[in-house]
């Protein structure tokens, strides 16, 4: 019944291992954060004490393992006790999980309801990811999460062994993370007076304000709670498109005499910014606290989706052109996000943009997030730079689930349950050479139309579980197999509180009849993106 899919579980003979008030739970010290996460987690719902002592028999045991990697385990389950080696802290971890799937659903609850039976079969469970990258994009610039709401979904992502949260803090719609000194990004930049009311085809707003922010002790919280969970936190501060709330605030950033308002449709704004040394200073102090805050080894710039027309009309932008010798504004963006991508670098930090940043020339080093289809996957990879995929028509959780006709505000083409299960994270046509250069994979949960934990859950699970399955587990997975272990999986949903998708469809409350979208079909989506891609040089 585990998820994700172990590489081997072989079921033992004997007597079940039964946690009593005389088990004990035993760690070196590099193991112990993942003992004490066990601790928090069964304490509560068990009752029993578990506290911390020497191996014996009867004890829960965590081991060190020569030849196991950071994130590998091996987990056995005997009557006389449990025993879990592991490479690292990580391997650990995910071993701790494995063990509280082992137990009853009632394991994941918050607090006791009253089972007794905590009984655990027999098993030996040797298992390792297959991807290093296993992540989830969470988009709290379109509509924010607040912060109780994000540390849930942390607990989430951990739970299913997924090991990076990507958090995309800012947009047209909305900045939500505090910067010092530039106090207008939240006091301004972080409202709007309305969004759109479904697809912004159809022209319908809700007149209703929208806001909110992180503090930098917020976002210092969030990263402690996630690094105990052994999740990475990838902060993404967009540029140079994507920024119409940032030019809003402080309008010299932007390329109009004009002021602006934050946006307040969906889809790609006009508003780029300028292309002038003072707003590249502006973006490396933003970055400089960016990276104090968040330690990982990425930062991402976005890069992606920036129209080119004000840089056209710009007489500051075309001299900049000229000056540099560049041949378009490919190349200026290129130039943008090169400069960038010298100030992350220099202090010891990796550039991650969209796969645009391949137009004109991506920065030496960059990784790139290839959204659109697999050719910026082997684009990319031949040129010898690392990739995170999350094919747009394969791994947006923000897409309809079915042709189901309640399924809450349809957009794109249909992204089920089966085709998450079946998704492959590098394409077949490169090299092993070249495939060595795919981290992993994403999930992406853009939120234009996802306005509250109850819908993100809809729209998250349990398509994330079968994400999970596919970045960790050994390609080749049966789906009616992992139907059949989901169903028990479904019982950890509900006791962790997750309103997620019925398999017959949505509950009459899930539903949003007030609300239009605007669906496509697959060949629709893929040819908008070959037209997207059409300008990538190989």
């Amino acid at each position: 019944m585990l998820l994700p899919r172990p590489v081997h579980l072989i079921p033992e003979p004997g007597a079940p291992f039964i946690l009593s008030s005389g088990t004990v739970i035993a760690a070196p010290s590099l193991l112990d954060r993942a003992a004490e996460w066990l601790r928090s987690a069964l304490v509560p719902v068990t009752g029993l004490p578990l506290p911390p002592g020497p191996a014996a028999p009867g004890a829960i045991s965590f081991a060190e393992a020569d030849g196991l990697g950071a994130e590998a385990y091996r987990l056995a389950v005997r009557e006389g006790g449990v025993r879990i080696e592991a490479g690292g802290a990580a391997g650990a971890f995910y071993g701790a999980q494995t063990l509280r799937q082992l137990l009853p659903p009632a394991a994941f609850r918050q607090a006791a309801v009253g089972e007794t039976g905590w009984r655990i079969a027999p098993v030996t469970v040797q298992d390792h990811p297959r991807y290093g990258w296993r992540g989830t994009l969470i988009d709290v610039a379109r509509h924010f999460l607040p912060k109780p709401d994000l540390l849930r979904y942390i607990d989430l992502l951990a739970a299913h062994k997924l090991n990076v949260l990507h958090l995309h803090l800012t947009d047209d719609q909305g900045w939500r993370m505090e910067v010092r000194g530039y106090p207008k990004l939240t006091e301004v930049g972080a409202w709007r007076r309305e969004s759109p009311l479904g697809a912004r085809q159809h022209g319908v707003f809700d007149g209703r304000p929208h806001g909110g922010y992180y503090t930098q002790d917020d976002l210092r919280e969030i990263v402690s709670y996630a690094a105990d969970r052994f999740v990475t936190v990838v902060p993404e501060i967009e540029l140079p498109g994507h920024s119409q709330a940032a030019i809003a605030a402080y309008p010299q950033l932007g390329n109009l005499d004009t002021s602006l308002e934050v946006a307040t449709t969906w889809g790609v704004q006009p508003n780029v910014l300028n292309v002038e040394d003072t707003t590249l200073d502006f973006y490396r102090a933003v970055l400089d606290q960016v990276m104090e805050i968040f330690p990982g080894e990425y930062v991402c710039v976005g890069g992606d989706e920036c129209p080119k027309t004000q840089w056209r009309e710009s007489a500051s932008a075309q001299r900049r052109i000229r000056e540099l010798g560049l041949r378009d504004e490919d190349e200026l963006q290129s130039w943008f996000i090169h400069q960038i991508s010298a100030h992350v670098t220099a202090r010891g930090r990796r550039l991650l943009g969209w796969d645009e940043i391949l137009e004109g020339g991506p920065p030496p080093g960059a990784t790139v997030v290839a959204w659109r289809g697999t050719y910026p996957t082997v684009v990319a990879t031949r040129a010898g730079h690392d990739v995170v995929t999350c094919p747009f028509t394969e791994t947006y959780l923000d897409f309809r689930q079915s042709e189901h006709p309640d399924e809450p505000v349809p957009i794109g083409n249909v992204i089920s349950l089966r085709d998450i299960y079946g998704f492959e994270p590098t394409p077949p046509e490169l090299t092993e050479t070249e495939a060595r250069h795919v981290l992993g994979a994403q999930a992406n949960l853009w939120t234009e139309h996802i306005d509250s934990p109850r819908a993100l859950d809809y729209m998250a699970f349990p398509r994330l579980s079968a994400f999970a399955e596919a970045v960790w587990s050994p390609p080749g997975g049966d789906f009616d197999d992992f139907r059949a272990r989901l169903h028990h999986h479904e019982q950890r949903l509900t006791a962790m509180g997750v309103e997620y998708r019925k398999e017959n469809g949505p509950e009459p409350w899930q539903t949003r009849p007030d609300v239009r979208g605007w669906p496509k079909s697959r060949a629709d989506a893929e040819a908008e993106v070959a037209a997207w891609t059409s300008n990538i040089r190989p």
